[in-house]
C-alpha cells in the first residue's frame, strides 16, 4: 500500500572499504535485499535518529537490532546536547565548523527563542543557587541554537571543545576552545554541553521530543526574508555555509533541520516538474539524508541572496561567480550545495512551507 510504514532489520558489512548490505523485512521474517555492495553508506550514518536512503527507499533508524550491536557501536555514536547560548549566536557558523571538524556529527539541529518558563524547567536542578536568576534572564533574552550531536565520546569530545565553565578561565586554561573565543563570563559563556548519558537524554528530549510550549519559534516570514536550504550532501559543510552567508550580511533569523520524505519533497519542488531534466534527482537529493533550513533577513533579500547563491550549475558558478555558495561548495546541477528561492513572490510561501506547514507535519522527522 502507499504511505506505507514498513519495518527492516538492516545488517551492513565494512568489508575493508568495500562496504555491503541485508535488508529483511521485519514482519515477514523474509529477506528483502541479499547482500549487495553500497558506496555511499558509512558506518559513522548508523545511529539512531538518522535518515539514510538506502537505492531510493528512504529509512529511519530506530534501534539497535540486538545486543551485540548495541555494545559494539553505542559508545561510537554517542549522542549529547550542545546549545549555543544568546550572546554566542551571532558566531554559530564558526561554532558549527569547530563541531563537525572535530570528527563529531550534528544529527540534529534547532533555533528557537526560550520562554522564562522554559529555561526555569531546563535549569530546574539549579533553583535557588544564587546565579539562578541571572542565567534565566540570560537564556530567555535572545534566540538559541540546540544541537543533537554525534560520535566516540561525544559527551567528553563536546564538554573538552567548551572548556571551562567560566570564561575568563577558559582563556587562560583552554585559550582555543569555544568559551575562551566566543564566552564573556561565567554565565555568558557561548555553549553549553550535557555532562553525562542520563542528563545528555534527559536534555534531547526536551529540545527534540517535546517541543510543544517550550520555546517560540524565531522565524519572521517578512517580505525582506528568504529561505535558503542547506542540501543533504553539504551539510557536513553547514558551519562554513552559515558562517559565510552571516559574513556576507545576513541575519539567520530562523534555522532548523528537516528530514523530508518523498511527498514533503515532491510536494515543495513542484514547481520544478517538467521544467528541468533533473527534477527526480533533485527529489532523490532532498530525500537523501538531514538537510539544514535557513530563514535569512536584510541584505537585499531574496533578489540578493540568489545572487550570491550562485547559478545552478556549480561548474557555471566558478566560472562567472567563483565566490558564490554554488562555486565554493556545489558539485554538480542536483548537489548543487543550496536552495534559494528563485521567484520573489514564493519567498513568504516557501518560509511558510518549512517554518510553519513541515514543522508541525508527519512529513518529515
Amino acid at each position: 500500500m502507499a504511505g506505507q510504514m514498513r519495518k527492516y532489520t538492516l545488517l551492513f558489512f565494512p568489508e575493508d572499504g568495500n562496504p555491503q548490505i541485508e535488508m529483511i523485512d521485519s514482519k515477514l521474517k523474509r529477506m528483502f535485499l541479499k547482500k549487495t555492495p553500497i558506496s555511499d553508506l558509512t558506518l559513522a550514518d548508523l545511529h539512531i535518529g538518522n535518515l539514510v536512503n538506502v537505492f531510493s527507499r528512504q529509512l529511519s533508524i530506530t534501534g539497535y537490532a540486538d545486543s551485540f550491536t548495541q555494545a559494539a557501536l553505542s559508545n561510537n555514536q554517542e549522542h549529547t546536547l550542545m546549545v549555543i547560548k544568546p550572546n554566542a549566536v551571532p558566531h554559530a557558523g564558526s561554532i558549527l565548523e569547530a563541531v563537525t571538524s572535530s570528527g563529531l556529527t550534528i544529527a540534529n539541529l534547532r533555533q528557537v527563542q526560550l520562554l522564562r518558563k522554559d529555561v526555569e524547567e531546563f535549569y530546574a536542578e539549579h533553583r535557588g543557587k544564587a546565579f539562578f536568576e541571572n542565567l534565566v534572564a540570560f537564556m530567555s533574552s535572545g534566540p538559541v541554537i540546540a544541537l543533537d550531536v554525534v560520535g566516540a565520546g561525544a559527551i567528553g569530545a563536546v564538554r573538552a571543545m567548551n572548556g571551562p565553565t567560566d570564561s575568563a578561565r577558559a582563556r587562560s586554561e583552554a585559550p582555543n576552545s569555544l568559551r575562551a573565543r566566543f564566552g564573556k563570563d561565567g554565565t555568558a559563556n557561548a555553549v553549553h554541553g550535557s555532562d553525562s548519558p542520563q542528563s545528555a537524554a534527559r536534555e534531547l528530549a526536551y529540545y527534540f521530543k517535546f517541543q510543544a510550549g517550550r520555546g517560540n519559534p524565531t522565524s519572521t516570514m517578512s517580505t525582506n526574508s528568504t529561505l535558503c536550504i542547506i542540501k543533504p550532501h553539504a551539510v557536513a559543510d553547514v558551519g562554513r555555509i552559515w558562517q559565510t552567508v552571516v559574513d556576507a550580511g545576513y541575519a539567520v533569523t530562523a534555522a532548523q533541520s528537516f528530514a523530508l520524505d518523498n511527498v514533503a519533497a515532491t510536494e515543495f519542488l513542484e514547481v520544478y516538474k517538467g521544467v528541468v531534466p533533473e527534477y527526480v534527482a533533485m527529489v532523490a537529493e532532498m530525500t537523501s539524508g538531514r538537510l539544514v533550513g535557513l530563514e535569512l533577513s536584510g541584505n537585499g533579500g531574496q533578489a540578493a541572496f540568489r545572487k550570491f547563491a550562485g547559478p545552478m550549475d556549480p561548474e557555471i558558478a566558478r566560472h562567472l561567480h567563483p565566490t558564490s555558495l554554488r562555486a565554493k561548495y556545489g558539485v554538480d546541477k542536483v548537489k548543487n550545495a543550496v536552495h534559494c528561492t528563485d521567484l520573489p513572490d514564493d519567498g513568504p510561501l516557501e518560509l511558510e512551507y518549512f517554518f510553519s506547514i513541515l514543522v508541525n507535519s508527519s512529513h518529515h522527522v
